[in-house]
């Protein structure tokens, strides 16, 4: 039971405390009415009840008084007929008197009216007897009145001594019916009494519904709206037929919200234009750039990331980053990442070699995106920058620089100590043996001298300088060459071919580079070819061929054989680095290592590519294309060979000064 008395209370008091302060103060105030209603009318009914009591006692003891001065003469001198009769006829005059008993000294009733009549005294009859109030006695003259309830309403009992001639006879019982004016006015007191409490609620509960509807409802429909507009959702209106300061508020927040609505939708279009820009230009730039969250789940990736690390295939907006880097790449940034995210520190950059998708070293810049208090770290950028080129050339440079400085000491160091012995011991040595001295240094003077030329031809291919091209007949740089090579490959027993196919038109080109690359290709057969060999300069003419820009041009193909010792295939794709030498896996041959690729730079200003197709063991053949001459190629072709890119004139340029500070540096070192 207290059980269920404490679920009561705490379902009242929930329910009580989902009310507005509005509703509990109406509930307090229409309960305290319905009280001082409920004391007034209680107060109205006792007092119309008190006063008629009094009025049925005073009727009572008034008709009690009349009846026993009549009865008593007739009692005394034993007339209960005229007694029963003129009963009779005083109950029936009024509809006052419920009923009339008369008993004698000893309390037995000897007439009852309207439920007995005058009985035959007999053996079987039954004697009652009258109960008299405690407080009635035989010698009070008044008569005695109380009042007792019954189905049928309240009554009034009199009880009026029967005394005649100062001898006490009896008692005769009346009951007084009450006031039927009275009884009635009472219950419709009550009635209106409970018609007024209930018509007070009625008019609450109906003031609570119309306070609902016309004030409630919209202040809630606005609350709503305002919250709404609060979240982000503009589109909110208020809809109710209301008019005064109610209807003007809400026409106001309608206003305010289409107002809003109408920024927003600006903003998101100026907004979306700004993305579009941002995630254009974010698309286009060359590095790889990665946008995370707090959490390191992705937000944005920009192709070139999605390509450095294998991620086309792939959707991974929204997940952590960590679970989609290389592996190499995962060790050296995930405490990083969680630190930055975490605002332990603000930036960060590593330089890490990759092996997957593909070989590369990258540069990776991690900063943190700060909110606009700069408290709170609003997401992380990535940037990743392929500089594998910039690896590549760092290290062709630093062994270009160790290569330059290795080749310039040794001439310089051999030309320095056979100088300095003549110096020093010139008069202790032969003739003959100051000549070779002389002689060695003076070969070492032509290798110097081979070297730092080669050197600047190489970096004036690889500059900016503009070079002439003009119609050439292949023949003459090809007749050219045999001539100056005759003679040394008469001593080493190699003989010299030349195969030109008659009548073929001129190439378009620069002779003397022609003459450079026919020279170079040449003196490296003639290195690399044994005694007896040969070496064969061929030119004859290709088929028609289709341009991309739709222009229909004849090539002219130009080879250079040998039946030297070879090249390894492992050794082909290096074959035109600098500094790179096969020779013979003895170093028995001198050579810069420069030769070839100063060939291939030629070849790329007259945009063709230098081939190669080589067998250990039986020979090397190199080959390349030349355009046919055509007038319109001065105006097409001019421009476009004589000037590189931005970015191969700013890697030129590095090259250049690299080697003149090689040059200068090593120099007067072996001075």
């Amino acid at each position: 039971m207290l059980t269920l008395f404490k679920t009561l209370k705490d379902i009242i008091a929930r329910w009580w405390s989902e009310f507005t302060l509005q509703t509990k103060l109406m509930a307090a105030a229409t309960l305290v009415v319905s009280l001082i209603m409920s004391g007034l009318t209680f107060w109205a009914v006792n007092t119309i009840q008190q006063d008629a009591r009094l009025s049925d006692t005073r009727f009572g003891r008034d008709l009690g008084l009349l009846l026993a001065a009549n009865v008593a003469p007739l009692v005394a001198d034993d007339q209960l007929t005229e007694v029963a009769r003129f009963s009779h006829r005083f109950y029936s005059s009024t509809t006052s008197i419920r009923y009339m008993l008369y008993a004698d000294q000893d309390g037995e009733i000897f007439l009852g009216i309207p439920f007995s009549e005058s009985e035959v005294q007999n053996s079987l009859t039954i004697q009652r007897r009258i109960q008299l109030p405690e407080n009635y006695t035989t010698k009070w003259e008044e008569p005695l009145v109380r009042q007792h309830l019954t189905p049928d309403g309240e009554v009034a009992d009199v009880f009026v001594p029967l005394i005649h001639e100062g001898k006490y006879l009896g008692v005769v019982a009346l009951g007084i019916n009450p006031n039927p004016t009275v009884v009635t006015s009472s219950h419709l007191t009550r009635d209106v009494t409970i018609a007024v409490f209930v018509s007070i609620w009625v008019m609450v509960i109906l003031g609570a519904v119309f306070n609902a509807l016309t004030i409630t409802k919209p202040i809630k429909e606005l609350l709503v709206g305002v919250k709404n507009i609060a979240a982000g959702n503009f589109k909110q209106r208020v809809d109710l037929p209301l008019g005064g300061e109610l209807g003007e508020l809400i026409y106001s927040f309608n206003e305010m919200a289409e107002r809003l609505e109408r920024y927003e939708e600006q903003n998101i279009e100026e907004l979306t234009a700004e993305k579009a820009k941002l995630e254009t230009l974010v698309s286009t730039i060359a590095d790889g750039a990665v946008l995370l969250d707090p959490n390191l789940r992705v937000i944005l990736v920009n192709p070139n990331a999605s390509r450095m690390f294998g991620w086309d295939a792939q959707a991974i907006a929204g997940e952590n980053v960590l679970y989609h880097l290389p592996q190499a790449l995962k060790a050296e940034l995930t405490r990083p990442l969680y630190q930055l995210a975490q605002g332990d520190r603000e930036g960060a950059e590593f330089r890490v070699t990759l092996t997957e998708p593909t070989s590369r070293t990258v540069r990776v810049l991690l900063t943190t995106v700060l909110d606009q208090y700069r408290e709170n770290v609003k997401s992380v950028a990535m940037t990743i920058q392929d500089i594998t080129r910039e690896v590549e050339l760092n290290e062709a440079k630093s062994q270009f620089i160790s290569n330059v400085s290795h080749e310039l000491r040794t001439p310089l160091f051999n030309i320095k100590s056979f100088i300095e012995t003549l110096h020093e011991f010139g008069d202790d040595l032969t003739e003959e043996e100051r000549c070779e001295f002389l002689e060695t240094a003076n070969r070492e003077t032509d290798r110097l001298t081979r070297l730092v030329n080669d050197v600047l031809d190489l970096s004036r291919l690889e500059s900016a300088k503009r070079y002439h091209f003009e119609p050439v007949d292949i023949s003459q740089p090809i007749e050219q060459t045999l001539r100056t090579y005759q003679l040394n490959a008469r001593d080493k027993g190699i003989e010299l071919l030349q195969e030109i196919e008659p009548n073929l038109p001129a190439v378009y080109g620069n002779y003397d580079l022609l003459l450079q690359v026919f020279a170079n290709l040449v003196g490296n057969a003639l290195k690399f070819t044994k005694s007896g060999g040969k070496v064969a300069i061929r030119a004859y003419w290709l088929d028609m061929q289709v341009r991309p820009d739709h222009l229909n041009l004849g090539h002219v193909r130009i080879e250079v054989s040998d039946t030297g010792i070879g090249i390894d295939l492992e050794d082909q794709t290096a074959i035109f680095d600098r500094f790179f030498r096969v020779e013979n896996r003895v170093h028995t041959l001198e050579g810069t290592g420069l030769g070839l690729s100063i060939v291939r730079n030629i070849m790329e200003k007259h945009h063709t590519l230098m081939h190669l197709v080589s067998e250990v063991g039986v020979g090397t053949t190199f080959w390349f294309d030349l355009s046919a001459y055509d007038d319109s190629l001065l105006l097409d072709r001019a421009p476009a060979c004589d000037l590189p890119s931005a970015v191969e004139e700013g890697r030129i340029q590095a090259d250049v000064d690299t080697i003149e500070t090689a040059v200068n540096d090593s120099l007067p070192a072996n001075r």
